[in-house]
């Protein structure tokens, strides 16, 4: 599905990409995880073209991205959730969502919503609601129901637990499970490591702008480097 390869990015003189290669095959979900600053958000930019590497590949299903306007490359499949969810506050529910699917048509959207109404009940139960007045959970449903209503291929979610309490943390986790398991692949930016392992298939280690370290979820929760890193031990 998604393929990136020795991507080099620079911000002036800032090497902030170094060789970045990495892949998520269909219907997985894939984390890259890391501490602030290590690179994860400017990987995503680097996906959706709101920076342009300085030479390295992204493609999806083959096609390359790398040369693409953003809104080209949105257009090829891919839904993004962005960091600090980035809704709307003075639209409602209803209307955060129909802006996901600006290019559909009216059946097609009647059909997405749905489908995200399913996954989030609470989105229905609240449509007619601003947004700006909703807990910062439902928020972070919003913003993913808002990147499933164009139908993506790949789905693209940058610290989606990011500010949330940790029973809210598990119920969007498992709503990131459940687009999984409707067919979403779904690359997972996160900084909580040990969360989007639980959740994840496989996982990329990402520091000061490389990748160094990559495996299985399971075997990743079990490696003692990232729990040192993650979790403090030994």
């Amino acid at each position: 599905m998604l393929r990136v390869n020795d991507l080099q990015v620079y911000y002036g003189g800032i090497h902030a990409l170094r060789g970045i290669s990495l892949r998520a095959p269909e219907g997985r979900i894939v984390t890259l995880i890391g501490a602030n600053g290590a690179g994860k958000t400017t990987t995503l930019r680097a996906v959706t073209g709101l920076v342009k590497p300085r030479s390295g590949s992204v493609r999806l299903g083959g096609e390359e991205l790398t040369r693409l306007d953003p809104f080209r490359i949105i257009r090829k499949g891919i839904g993004v959730s962005p960091e600090g969810r980035r809704v709307f506050p003075n639209l409602t529910v209803l209307e955060n969502l129909e802006l996901g699917a600006y290019y559909r048509t009216s059946r097609e959207v009647s059909a997405e919503l749905k489908r995200v109404y399913s996954l989030f009940p609470r989105l229905e139960e609240r449509q007619r609601q601003k947004a700006g007045t909703l807990s910062g959970g439902e928020q972070q449903m919003v913003a993913l129901g808002r990147a499933l209503m164009s139908r993506p291929r790949l789905l693209l979610l940058d610290e989606p637990s990011l500010g949330l309490a940790p029973l809210m943390v598990e119920e969007v986790l498992e709503a990131v499970q459940r687009m999984n398991r409707e067919g979403a692949t779904i690359l997972l930016i996160e900084q909580n490591a040990m969360a989007a392992l639980r959740v994840a298939h496989y996982g990329y280690v990402i520091e000061t702008g490389r990748i160094v370290l990559e495996g299985e979820a399971r075997d990743l929760l079990e490696d003692q480097r990232v729990r040192r890193a993650y979790l403090g031990e030994g």
